[in-house]
């Protein structure tokens, strides 16, 4: 009862920030003119990604006939739901002015990337509505027949999203493994935070996860981190080599700004979790399996952070005085703060505590949810 009064709390305060945003506009966030994307859009690409993993093991139970993971079919479907809901949020609430999001449906330009990602994250939200009424009905046959649409999509929600950044070329983004890099997260994220969720949900007996599958899980989850290492190995070592266009990118993602996130993600978020989970004895112990899934979840919002921050850190005209930052504190002070030579990016606190009341809210939806559907299942203990 003291989680949900606290979620709610943070939830309400989250509303209150999110008012202001609409009386005053995105001046009261830290992005500027140099950083036209900031925490929120971060924090689009991560549930996006959480929510893409859950529904491929889900799906992948169906496709593949892998009985041992239909158990978990029912959590994975509702923690897509809510992380893709989350997602959502996220990209409303960075629209700025939320009278005008009708244009989004009438405006539509069906070239841009943008508009594949809404389209797609609008079917995905639908599969998987569907894909939890019907294993709660016990529908099998619908839930195979859609698992096999539902599977492919899963995988390009997260490539669409990719695709947003990696065909912009003027940005360091522009790579053709920036979807695979993108899929390969989703995959070592969702499932850390299902395994997550499984243990929790266990713990609170609202279901039943059994060790032996708990260890089949870990083990999965173990290759993914291991996949997502090599693509992010391939593309620094693309962009490093000797000629290579982007080395001023990766020296701002090694020692530059954005270098604490860099690192965190590859030795908190990969290596260290790996290290964990190939032992066998390890993935049998649930406060490994918990350890090392954290960080992971962790690492993927670290790398967000850096793949984000790091292309918008050296602004992509050269040669002029530099750009205004166009934020109301920049104003207030110097005159001469309104200009910059590089990129510069801080959250402020509103933003913070609309994150934190995004986050809340969806772990709100996931206790209801949880409650009200898995009884259904025969998921309590």
């Amino acid at each position: 009862m003291v989680v949900v009064v606290v979620l709610a709390a943070v939830v309400l305060a989250a509303v209150g920030c999110w008012v202001a945003q609409q009386m005053y506009g995105l001046g009261i966030t830290g992005m500027n003119n140099s950083n036209s994307w900031g925490l929120y859009i971060m924090a689009f690409m991560f549930f996006v990604g959480l929510s893409a993993g859950g529904l491929i093991v889900a799906s992948s139970a169906h496709v593949f006939g892998i009985e041992s993971f239909k158990r978990v079919s029912v959590p994975a479907v509702i923690t897509s739901i809510v992380c893709i809901c989350c997602a959502g949020a996220f990209v409303l609430i960075d629209l700025g002015g939320v009278a005008r999001v009708w244009r989004m449906f009438v405006g539509l330009n069906f070239i841009s990337p943008l508009a594949w990602d809404m389209i797609v994250i609008t079917c995905y939200l639908v599969i998987n509505v569907l894909d939890l009424v019907w294993l709660v009905r016990g529908d099998e046959r619908k839930v195979a027949v859609l698992s096999r649409v539902a599977l492919p999509v899963a995988i390009l929600v997260h490539s669409v999203t990719a695709w947003i950044f990696g065909l912009q070329i003027a940005k360091a983004w522009y790579s053709a493994i920036m979807a695979p890099i993108f899929v390969a997260s989703a995959c070592d994220s969702g499932l850390a935070l299902l395994l997550i969720c499984l243990l929790a949900l266990d713990r609170a007996k609202l279901f039943k996860f059994d060790r032996d599958l708990m260890k089949s899980l870990a083990g999965l989850l173990a290759v993914f981190v291991a996949v997502d290492a090599f693509f992010i190995a391939c593309e620094c070592l693309t962009m490093g080599y000797p000629g290579a266009g982007e080395a001023e990118a990766l020296a701002i993602m090694a020692t530059g700004k954005t270098a604490p996130f860099f690192w965190f993600e590859i030795i908190g978020g990969l290596a260290v979790p790996f290290l964990v989970l190939v032992f066998a004895r390890n993935r049998e112990k649930p406060a490994c399996v918990v350890l090392a899934s954290a960080l992971i979840v962790l690492g993927v919002f670290c790398k967000r952070a850096w793949l984000l921050l790091t292309s918008f850190t050296v602004p992509n005209v050269y040669g002029g005085n530099g750009i205004t930052l166009g934020t109301a504190a920049a104003q207030v002070g110097d005159a001469g703060d309104v200009w910059t030579t590089l990129g510069v990016y801080a959250p402020t606190l509103p933003e913070v505590v609309v994150f934190a009341g995004v986050v809340c809210a969806g772990a709100l939806a996931y206790m209801i949810l949880s409650k009200c559907v898995l009884p259904k299942c025969g998921g309590e203990q």
